[in-house]
């Protein structure tokens, strides 16, 4: 298999992954004398901010997400390929793919952040993560199901397992998830399920922390906090998750909470990466690059967004947020150095400006804090909103996500509620389970065993 690349007599520039940086520094360089090569293992970007309204049937998946083949469309020396990064090999300078090796002059990783389980096996393996669209889906769907079993099961405990929402992690997609479950509860459920008891659903969100929000302001945090009470959400800080069985969640309190509904938005981590040596890996598996997104001991690699953890900002020792604004930011200067190599001009530093951060729990519920100001309420929920409709791509997706927020908000209601569940051709199903025992599917695999698997050519350049 091969990724089909043109030849080139310009720089190629490989860039692992489509999400806010990737997408920043392709846009930005589209009239530049490099060739750029984006691979990512999805053919669209999504807007994560707003991955939460899909599992709880605010928003049709389509509305956040945009095909890169529309965005890159008429740039000939852009290139999109569906693929797969299985490994690195930072002296050859080229990387293995699911469609075959891809050689690069420079090599950007901008492939995000995982959900991290903490090397929890069990919690792996029956929570619900939400960090993508198709995750958000599945939740959607396991929502959509667990009301309607809970109209028929035989009894009540099975019943309230049903009914038991627990969230784990109280970041802004921890708050926004439970607190747009929380408004479900009191519009939806009486609506859609006359015959059931809404007042049986108890939704419980779970921080380790002493307070929730911790990327924000202590204003921001207890408003939030405040305004999830208000909604009826069961709140429980200081509190860890030990364990998940038997279809129960085990907390650090003693308490245990029958849930068939467990949804873990507890943290991320890097990307798992093959190839590349260890010291150029940081905590939580990010990489260490340097204010030239420059990845620490390897040459012509650099690192964007969550992967990513800059060195040697004073502002932020620990790296900055992994959150949009940084990685868009990122994304931006790294194409600002890329166009100075061909004018032989000196490159930049990165410096991130703080524009601030905003979480919405519900209706006319919101936390914004900017530079010294810090807003709750309604102004704070217009604002998140006007800023979320501005940052998606595409003015469909644009007017698409504008005209369900307004039918929700006029009517009480949510259009999206459909139990979807996507069934592959015979063929096609025959292909991925084929693929899936291939040993590409180990990322454990060193690169002395990728040699001896892939022996095709790097694509031409």
């Amino acid at each position: 298999m091969s990724a089909n690349l043109p030849e080139s007599t310009h720089q190629r520039i490989v860039i692992v992954g489509g999400g806010f940086a990737g997408l920043q520094l392709i846009e930005q360089l589209k009239d530049t004398d490099y060739q750029v090569v984006l691979i990512d293992k999805n053919n669209y970007h999504q807007f994560p901010p707003l991955i939460y309204q899909i599992a709880t049937a605010g928003l049709n998946p389509s509305s956040i997400s945009f095909p890169f083949r529309k965005l890159m469309a008429k740039r000939k020396n852009q290139f999109f390929r569906l693929a797969e990064l299985r490994a690195i090999y930072p002296t050859e300078k080229y990387i293995q793919t699911s469609i075959g090796k891809i050689s690069y002059d420079y090599l950007v990783l901008s492939c995000g952040a995982t959900t991290n389980f903490f090397n929890n096996a069990d919690i792996a393996s029956k929570a619900m993560p939400m960090k993508t669209v198709a995750e958000a889906m599945g939740l959607r769907n396991a929502l959509l199901s667990n009301f309607e079993r809970a109209l028929t099961c035989a009894s009540e405990q099975e019943r309230q397992e049903l009914l038991n929402v627990v969230i784990v992690g109280g970041g802004p997609s921890g708050v926004e998830i439970a607190g747009a479950i929380a408004e479900m509860r009191h519009y939806v459920l009486p609506r859609d399920y006359p015959d059931m008891d809404a007042s049986r659903m108890h939704i419980h969100l779970i921080e380790g922390s002493p307070k929730l929000l911790n990327a924000m302001s202590p204003k921001a945090s207890r408003k939030a906090l405040d305004f999830l009470k208000k909604l009826n959400v069961e709140v429980s800080l200081n509190t860890l998750v030990q364990d998940y069985r038997e279809r129960t969640v085990y907390l650090s309190d003693g308490r245990n909470i029958p849930s068939l509904t467990f949804i873990w938005v507890g943290g991320v981590c890097g990307v798992p990466l093959v190839g590349l040596p260890k010291e150029c890996f940081t905590r939580g598996g990010r990489l260490l690059v340097n204010r030239y997104h420059e990845v620490k001991g390897v040459n012509d690699i650099f690192a964007l967004g969550d992967i990513s953890c800059i060195e040697g900002d004073p502002d932020y020792p620990k790296g900055h947020p992994m959150m949009a604004q940084p990685a868009i930011q990122e994304g931006f200067n790294l194409s600002y150095n890329f166009k100075a190599l061909l004018k032989n001009e000196a490159r930049r530093p990165f410096s991130y400006k703080d524009l601030g951060s905003m979480a919405t729990i519900g209706r006319n519920l919101a936390v914004a804090d900017i530079g010294k100001f810090h807003f709750a309420g309604f102004f704070a929920w217009f604002l998140w909103m006007a800023v979320h409709l501005r940052s998606i791509l595409g003015v469909h997706n644009k007017l698409a996500v504008l005209l369900d927020w307004m039918w929700s908000y006029i009517t009480y209601d949510r259009s999206n509620r459909m139990i979807v569940r996507a069934k592959l051709p015979a063929v096609l199903q025959e292909r991925r389970e084929r693929e899936s025992r291939t040993h590409w599917g180990d990322l454990k695999f060193d690169a002395a065993e990728a040699d001896a698997v892939a022996d095709e050519k790097p694509a031409a350049k």
